[in-house]
């Protein structure tokens, strides 16, 4: 049994980009550890948010829920802020993840490193997908820890997205009459000015995550709270819902190999 580790930016970021895998290490037997940067307090705000009740208490229960159902063994949190998007005032909050400085946060997730002793660690890529301040901050930091866990320093990946196939995979949906998403285009310039996600070209590794598509599902239905994205993955037809999440793409760093189909252990 291997342990991999995981982390993201915000609760609900590991069920779109690396819940089929998490899932799949789960039932292969390996120990999945979830590394939270923030806890969502600036998501979207759930109208049946109850008295007293924050927003990151929300997502962070939901979070915990989620982890459950993916069979997540260990959930760790970082304790920033949610820095918001690129441009909002909140990027300059002194609690932003974005604000701490990218040492302080490196030590903090190198002593989950050195608790939790992982055998892969999986960050973001360079521009965290699509420019997001706390997804670029993630791959920083991930970066700098990985280079402090000596001597027993994990294999480390970094989740993207697959430009290309998801430009295929989007024609393939118009064409099939589903209605265009207003202004998506993975060609365009994200909030960084950078396109979606890489290129295929640049890509290590593709993992098949079919057969966890039902529970991802599930693990997304846990972050209810997020309206706006998360109905509207939910409510894709099934088929092009598994045509969208049956294969995850990560960046092995240090490797120049091509892209091949395979898996982390």
């Amino acid at each position: 049994m291997s342990t991999i580790m995981f982390v993201h930016a915000h609760p609900d970021d590991e069920g779109t980009l690396t819940a089929g895998s998490m899932i799949r290490a789960a039932q292969e037997g390996h120990r999945v550890v979830v590394v939270f940067a923030t806890q969502g307090e600036h998501g979207e705000i759930p109208a049946d948010l109850a008295p007293g009740e924050t927003v990151a208490e929300r997502r962070m229960a939901e979070a915990l829920r989620a982890a459950e159902v993916a069979g997540v063994a260990q959930v760790h949190w970082l304790g920033y802020h949610d820095s918001g998007m690129a441009g909002w005032e909140q990027n300059d909050d002194p609690r932003a993840f974005l604000q701490a400085p990218p040492d302080e946060a490196a030590e903090r997730l190198a002593a989950l490193i050195a608790r939790e002793r992982p055998d892969v660690l999986v960050g973001y890529d360079w521009h965290g997908n699509y420019g997001h301040p706390d997804h670029v901050r993630v791959h920083q930091v991930v970066r700098r820890a990985a280079e402090a866990a000596d001597p027993r320093r994990p294999r480390l990946f970094e989740a993207t997205m697959n430009r290309d196939q998801v430009r295929r995979q989007y024609r393939a949906a118009l064409a099939s009459g589903l209605p265009e998403a207003d202004g998506f285009d993975p060609d365009r310039p994200m909030s960084d000015g950078n396109p979606l996600g890489t290129p295929e070209s640049e890509i290590n590794l593709q993992v098949d995550v079919s057969g966890q598509v039902a529970l991802r599902r599930a693990v997304m239905a846990c972050h209810a709270s997020q309206v706006t994205d998360i109905e509207a993955w939910l409510s894709m037809p099934e088929e092009v819902y598994a045509a969208m999440f049956s294969t995850e793409h990560y960046l092995e760093v240090g490797s120049s190999d091509p892209m091949r189909r395979g898996w982390f252990f």
